[in-house]
């Protein structure tokens, strides 16, 4: 519905107004129409179109004039801006029951446009006009502006993020921001005489920040104008033309905070100097704010990071001579962190997750900073943090967390559809304790900052069982090139014991694990299969990962040919805490069809490694490389494996995350 502006019509003066283009001025002539008349009619100058608002039972006159019935309405509208001020003339005349005219309103109208407008059809460029510019809506044909976080660091000199400076340092600062253009145009004259401001609720004051580049000796300079301490913007000397902003996202979707912001411009009449005005014109825009958006391992991979621990009898240098191995094989490149770097911690997937951000017009990634806050806690904002790679974090309040609160203990799935549902950019899995247990959780904080997001859906799962509490200990997800496009894996002792009993039978009992690692404690296929205490706590870790196969099946629109199991044993029961028998499997580094699984070191039979020949004749097949690498003394015995120990930047997703329905 067109905004209404109303004007008082009077038969003892003209009357004067201003309208802005597209809009409806209502006629008020309550107070115009002379004693005695029974009818009128209006004319008016050629831009102006008059609309007559009546009931179906009034019907105008043989004269073409209209009885005054109280339910008749006047509205005119204007399809052309002025060219001077008055241009538009609206003559009412009153007539008595003779039909003699008794006498006349006269109305000068004067038509300017004011238009804010934004990336409406998020095709990269700024739309002028556009209908419903204050809903936001998703889809493939939605509509609405996006906004991102300026989570980067371009600015020279800056001790954070650009979100934390209040002045533009650097013009590549701009590119991270969305443009919003304020044109208006009529005549110079009329701008003088009202005012047109820029508002921002205050509610959405505080998540973002805005700047007017203002020209002065051929060069802009960019002028805070809204924000957290400033609500108005009063422009000087408009007239016809065009207005620039730059607008930045200072806040990330979150508790409280669906990431929908507004900015209105308003044309205002000003009746004095000090008086605030009132709106004869309000234009509203809205954004929404880009999530933080994961990449599975079906992603293409970018960059491996890797901590190098060079002292010591955990020192990792064999681990890294294999990881190198692999990452030529990939094709991917190599990023080793000093030990002085990351103070000696090793965990850096733990630390950190790497996502991204995007809008139309620019894509980045930014690492998100777990509150784990160990050695590395200073090293994604002192080392990643930087010039299109942005940074985000969550703390709990008093630095409560636990070791679910790291990022082992969070993945994401490939793109699935479950039940009709689709979800194209996957769904985020937490590890969680049981729903109706307490124990170890991840932080409210970055629970809720995840779920905010709402593009990825987060699906809670069970992880407590184990003594570190991640689901990278059980879980992950490989590309496939049949199917859903990707496999996921699941430990499982079942088929850990099938695949040792099938070696027993062929008599291969004696055939033992952990050979050529000195000061390990070397145990055949048979004395594992006679140790009951390990068997019971197979059993029960069998039921909790089966549990969450239920779980992710339904979650994820799984069937059975989506899963594969990975024969492995754990030891220790659930309730203390369960760790990986030998090194565990599933906790693999995935660079596209190249596999870096933890070496697991398992009975020789005939010269290889049972456990390695049984995952390649699950994996192979799917077109993927197994490469093996012995992480035992460096991660393993320290309750990690080789994905604990790496973390990858991942190509963002084709799919625009705005093209979704949440």
């Amino acid at each position: 519905m067109p905004q209404r502006h109303v004007v008082q019509m009077s038969t003892s003066h003209a009357s004067y107004g201003v309208c802005v283009l597209g809009t409806e001025v209502f006629l008020d002539t309550r107070r115009s129409t002379p004693k005695g008349a029974t009818s009128f009619d209006v004319h008016a100058t050629s831009a102006v179109t008059v609309h007559i608002i009546h009931s179906p039972m009034t019907k105008p006159m043989i004269n073409s004039r209209w009885p005054l019935d109280p339910d008749i309405e006047i509205l005119v509208t204007i399809d052309v801006t002025s060219r001077t001020v008055n241009d538009n003339k609206v003559k009412i005349s009153y007539y008595g029951r003779e039909g003699n005219e008794l006498s006349v309103a006269w109305l000068y109208l004067t038509c300017v446009d004011v238009s804010l407008d934004v990336d409406l059809s998020r095709n990269g460029r700024v739309k002028s006009k556009g209908k419903d510019k204050a809903k936001w809506t998703w889809g493939p044909n939605g509509q609405g502006a996006v906004l991102l976080v300026n989570c980067d660091r371009d600015s020279p000199g800056a001790g954070g993020t650009d979100s934390g400076q209040v002045d533009i340092r650097t013009t590549a600062d701009l590119q991270d921001m969305s443009v919003m253009l304020l044109r208006t145009q009529g005549p110079s004259a009329i701008f003088a005489e009202y005012q047109v401001v820029l508002h921002v609720p205050e509610s959405d004051a505080d998540k973002v920040r805005v700047f007017h580049a203002v020209w002065s000796d051929s060069h802009p300079h960019y002028k805070p104008v809204l924000g957290p301490d400033k609500l108005s913007y009063v422009l000087d000397h408009v007239g016809s033309g065009e207005n620039t902003f730059y607008v930045e996202g200072l806040a990330f979707p979150d508790v409280g905070f669906s990431g929908l912001v507004s900015f209105s411009a308003s044309l205002l009449e000003v009746p004095h100097q000090n008086s605030p005005g009132t709106p004869i014109f309000t234009d509203t825009v809205v954004f929404r704010v880009a999530p933080w958006i994961m990449t599975p391992n079906t992603q293409q991979p970018m960059e491996v990071f890797v901590c190098s621990i060079q002292r010591g009898s955990d020192s990792n240098e064999v681990f890294l001579e294999g990881l190198q191995v692999l990452l030529k094989k990939a094709n991917c490149k190599l990023t080793i962190c000093s030990e002085v770097e990351t103070r000696s911690d090793r965990w850096i997937q733990d630390e950190l997750e790497f996502g991204y951000v995007e809008a139309p017009h620019k894509t980045f990634p930014v690492v998100f900073d777990s509150p784990r806050n160990r050695g590395l806690k200073d090293f994604a904002f002192k080392k990643i943090l930087g010039p299109d790679f942005g940074y985000v974090t969550r703390e709990p309040p008093g630095n409560a967390v636990s070791s679910l609160d790291s990022f082992g203990n969070l993945d994401v799935s490939p793109p699935v559809t479950v039940r009709g549902k689709e979800y194209p950019l996957g769904r985020i899995l937490i590890g969680s304790p049981l729903p109706w247990a307490s124990g170890r959780r991840m932080s409210k904080a970055v629970r809720d900052f995840l779920y905010a997001q709402k593009v990825q859906a987060p699906v809670e799962i069970y992880s407590e069982w184990l003594n570190v509490g991640h689901v990278d200990e059980f879980l992950t997800f490989v590309p496939a090139y049949d199917r859903k496009g990707f496999r996921l894996l699941l430990a499982s002792p079942n088929a850990c014991y099938k695949l040792f009993k099938e070696k027993q039978r062929q008599g291969h009992g004696e055939a033992t694990q952990l050979v050529g690692l000195r000061g390990t404690e070397r145990r055949s296929i048979d004395e594992i299969l006679e140790d009951e205490l390990l068997k019971n706590d197979n059993k029960h870790v069998q039921v909790v990962i089966s549990w969450n196969r239920d779980i992710l099946k339904r979650a994820l629109g799984l069937a059975e040919p989506d899963i594969l199991d990975i024969p492995q044993l754990f030891h220790g029961d659930v309730a203390a805490g369960a760790e990986a028998f030998f090194p565990d499997m599933v906790n693999m580094l995935v660079l596209g069809r190249h596999l870096g699984i933890p070496k697991p070191f398992g009975p020789l039979v005939g010269g290889q490694c049972c456990l390695e020949q049984r995952v390649r004749a699950l994996l192979e097949p799917l077109g993927l490389t197994c490469t093996f690498i012995d992480d035992y003394f460096s991660y393993h015995v320290l309750s990690g494996e080789v994905h604990c120990g790496t973390n990858v930047r991942r190509k963002p997703f084709a799919f625009k995350w705005w093209h979704m329905v949440p």
